[in-house]
């Protein structure tokens, strides 16, 4: 079974930084896609970027220049560095993850972070 886990969330003021980490665990041969959403109260989730298994990065407008994920592929772990933090970021942040697991077979399953809070105060 595989297993995200988001870590680094937290309550920071205007202007702060914080760093997100999404560690995957368990059977594992290679993760594709790596994207990070986000879901404030009363809204739809969002996409807020993503990242491939080579490295290119696309993010949503409202967090352009502002966030930059990353990620490690040797510790299977994605990153999503936020920076000038601003209340409208406050959300629970999500990892999704596009995981195969044998490398006999090409075939990929979905899988969620249970999320990490953000809150940014002003």
């Amino acid at each position: 079974q595989v297993q995200l886990v988001e870590s680094g969330g937290g309550l920071v003021q205007a202007g702060g930084s914080l760093r997100l980490s999404c560690a995957a665990s368990g059977s594992i041969f290679s993760i594709d896609a790596m994207d990070w959403y986000r879901q404030a109260p009363g809204k739809e989730r969002e996409l807020v970027g993503t990242i491939s298994n080579g490295g290119s990065t696309n993010y949503a407008d409202s967090v352009k220049g502002r966030f930059t994920i990353s990620r490690d592929n040797a510790k299977n772990t994605g990153y999503l560095q936020m920076i000038s933090l601003k209340p409208e970021d406050t959300a629970v942040y999500y990892c999704n993850a596009e995981i195969r697991a044998s490398r006999w077979s090409f075939a990929t399953r979905n899988y969620w972070g249970q999320g990490t809070q953000v809150t940014v105060s002003s």
